[in-house]
């Protein structure tokens, strides 16, 4: 656009010049002065040339200065940031190899924050994956090994007499050390799809990868042994219950029984909840009380959980049902630590399945999780016949 006005003008005041001369030529030709009505003409005509001449100045100290500019910045990298889905679309063109995509601290019932593409994800990993609902999420940057200490009892008081000694009672304690394991998958996205401008990759990417995250981690958390993968919260639990009926059904009795078994801080805690399937949730519903009443009520409102005894029943596909299976969990579930390490690393490459037209995209996330206080949670076991 700068070339078009200087060259218009250029050509404006070549022009003038040219009428500029054409009076001076005129009236030296009849050998006189310029008179009066050519005199203001020239006056014009010169203001026009000067005002001409400044403006195609500006316009080269303008490029000039652009120039210069361009040369310093030449090589270094643009510090504006990009939105997530830029970075996305960036990876899917192979302009960038890959993100770490962080946690954002969200403020809650804000329409002005956007919500970052790790928090999209781990939304959607939390529907589908209720242990990372109700557990105690550590965010951490690195990797490495955590040791938490646990305490295993308490000092005991005794009543002592003036002037008596008082005993010696120290506490003592225990750790439970929790690490990080990778999962990793990939997200094939189709060409058409990555150049499509209209659709949105960031929910797309979104809603596949926290689909994934929450079903594989939600199943470690709950049933992993604790062996080159989570210490899941079914293993770490203590025994509290056995049933009696058949098929490894609770009765009404094995549901309170087990709820008492609890320590009365536990039961009052805040994140205090009962866990099953939903087949164990099935036979829950159909159990009443001595008075006729239903243990299981169905919550009222939007946003609000299902009860049993009055606390909140989530329900967890990842746990089992039926004989010998420990079907039920009740307690605090901020007992049980899960640690998240270093984010989601996203990354793609075209060449494989290059043949269908399809980008794929790795995410990788790194997960652990322990139970911290082994009597903070207690399990239901069906009986065994």
């Amino acid at each position: 656009m700068s070339e078009t006005f200087l060259k218009a003008q250029t050509e404006a005041r070549a022009r003038a010049w040219e009428a500029a001369k054409a009076l001076l030529d005129n009236a030296a030709a009849e050998k006189r002065d310029l008179t009066a009505e050519e005199q203001v003409q020239f006056d014009r005509i010169n203001a026009d040339l000067d005002e001409r001449a400044a403006a195609i100045d500006n316009i080269r100290k303008i490029e000039e200065r652009e120039a210069k500019a361009a040369e310093l910045s030449r090589g270094l990298e643009i510090a504006t940031p990009k939105s997530d889905s830029d970075l996305l679309r960036a990876i899917a063109r192979g302009e960038v190899r890959g993100h770490n995509f962080e946690a954002r601290t969200l403020v809650p019932n804000s329409n002005l924050v956007p919500t970052g593409f790790f928090d999209q994800v781990w939304m959607r990993a939390r529907e589908v994956g209720p242990m990372l609902r109700v557990g105690n999420i550590l965010n951490t940057a690195s990797g490495e090994d955590i040791v938490f200490p646990t305490l295993t009892a308490y000092s005991s008081a005794g009543l002592v007499a003036a002037g008596g000694t008082i005993a010696e009672s120290e506490p003592t304690f225990s750790s439970v050390t929790i690490g990080s394991y990778k999962y990793s998958f990939l997200v094939p996205v189709s060409e058409e799809l990555l150049v499509d401008s209209g659709v949105s990759l960031e929910a797309e990417l979104a809603k596949a990868g926290g689909n994934s995250i929450g079903f594989a981690v939600n199943t470690a958390l709950t049933t992993g042994t604790g062996s080159s993968q989570p210490n899941g919260v079914v293993t770490a639990a203590s025994s509290a219950v056995t049933g009696t009926a058949a098929a490894g059904a609770p009765t009404g009795d094995d549901i309170i029984n087990l709820y008492y078994s609890l320590d009365g801080a536990v039961r009052a805690a805040t994140n205090f909840a009962f866990m099953a399937n939903a087949t164990t949730i099935s036979s829950i519903r159909k159990l009443k009380d001595t008075t006729g009443q239903y243990l299981f009520q169905p919550a009222l409102a939007a946003g609000t959980p299902d009860t049993l005894l009055g606390r909140p029943l989530v329900e967890n596909p990842a746990m089992a049902s039926g004989t010998s299976a420990k079907s039920i969990l009740a307690g605090d579930w901020d007992a049980y630590r899960v640690r998240v390490a270093g984010g989601l690393q996203v990354a793609q490459s075209a060449d494989y399945q290059f043949n269908l037209g399809v980008v794929n995209y790795r995410f990788q996330i790194r997960v652990d999780g322990d139970l911290l206080d082994t009597t903070a949670i207690k399990f239901y076991k069906g009986a065994t016949a």
